[in-house]
């Protein structure tokens, strides 16, 4: 007679939660090899062109109006202001000014639109609540480029190429109140966000003059890079940002407390114009020879994304609720808008959705 062995119970070191450890393993590392491409430490950001607006001939520098519902475009051909209402990115209104137009700067009451008229040697005024232009064309100097307004709105300087200098515009009663000589060939400009100074590039010379909108003097004068072009200050006024149009572009960063430069940035070819997001954290950089914009993140000074836009894009900027960027395109007479997308993330599992870092 056989005696039957008693059951025995099971073991907690029964192979079956074995087998399970194994197998969640073999999914971990199934998922891991997935997502290998976007486990790195490169940056994404969501930035995209979200619609493209057909607007004048040869379309050049582009200004937002304060309350960010309308973008206003010089088109250098055309001889037309082109008013894109950003609530649908529609043209609304296109308006006859004059001829060779290049430049356009809005009053910070946003009533008023100062265009460059570069073939005629004037500006003239644009009634923002109409779009019609007021008055008749003022005499500011020989081949006007660029306009910037004072931040409390009460005068306008103007840069003259023809002869190395920026014209001061009262903007109270339009009269041109005095004329300040900077370098050679001036291209860009930009007045610091407390209207005490205006950063001017010279092409020619290779450097910026800095005027003193007290004394309307040149206190400084800064070496920058190749044929500097457009120019930028951020929202609390300690960096200026110029870029430097040769071929193998570049833009250089000046501290301006000091006035010199603290770092160059590589970009695309050709840069042009650029604009500081509201908060500061990013710079949009127009490069017309690789019909793209590069994106700066101004913590690192690095670019972090490149965006294809349209044909030779050279004006840019932003809206003030820092939301979208309008670039101008005058390869196909066309502005661009991008939406910024969120903060770039970096590190983590990161989904890019534009093209990485250049």
């Amino acid at each position: 007679m056989t005696t039957a062995l008693p059951a025995t119970a099971p073991s907690h070191n029964s192979p079956r939660p074995r087998r399970r450890r194994a197998q969640l393993a073999a999914v971990l590392i199934a998922l891991i090899g997935l997502l290998a491409p976007v486990l790195t430490t490169t940056t994404a950001t969501a930035d995209t062109v979200t619609d493209i607006v057909p607007v004048g001939s040869i379309p050049g520098r582009v200004a937002i109006t304060p309350d960010g519902s309308s973008a206003y475009v010089a088109n250098f051909a055309g001889g037309t202001v082109s008013v894109i209402e950003t609530a649908t990115n529609t043209v609304t209104a296109t308006i006859p000014v004059s001829f060779g137009l290049s430049g356009v700067a809005i009053t910070p009451d946003g009533t008023r639109a100062y265009i460059i008229n570069q073939l005629d040697n004037t500006v003239s005024v644009i009634d923002t609540a109409t779009n019609t232009v007021v008055g008749t064309p003022i005499p500011v100097g020989q081949a006007p480029r660029v306009v910037a307004i004072t931040p409390d709105g009460s005068a306008a300087y103007i840069v003259n190429t023809v002869h190395n200098e920026v014209a001061v515009l009262d903007t109270a009663s339009n009269p041109v109140t005095g004329t300040i000589l900077v370098g050679n060939t001036p291209d860009g400009m930009a007045i610091t966000p407390d209207g005490t100074r205006v950063y001017v590039t010279n092409s020619s010379d290779g450097t910026a003059s800095v005027i003193d909108t007290a004394t309307n003097t040149v206190t400084a004068t800064v070496a920058v890079g190749t044929v500097p072009g457009g120019v930028a200050i951020s929202p609390d006024g300690t960096r200026a940002y110029i870029v430097n149009s040769n071929s193998n572009g570049t833009v250089s960063v000046l501290d301006t407390a000091t006035n010199t430069v603290v770092e160059t940035i590589p970009v695309g070819a050709e840069p042009r114009q650029l604009a500081v997001t509201p908060d500061g954290a990013r710079v949009y950089v127009t490069n017309n020879g690789g019909d793209i914009v590069s994106i700066i993140a101004t913590a690192t000074n690095t670019v972090i994304e490149t965006i294809p836009v349209g044909t030779n894009p050279g004006g840019v900027a932003g809206t003030p609720d820092g939301t979208r960027v309008y670039v101008t395109n005058a390869g196909d007479d066309t502005v661009s808008v991008i939406t910024i997308g969120p903060e770039p993330c970096t590190g983590s599992i990161c989904l890019p959705t534009g093209s990485a870092g250049s």
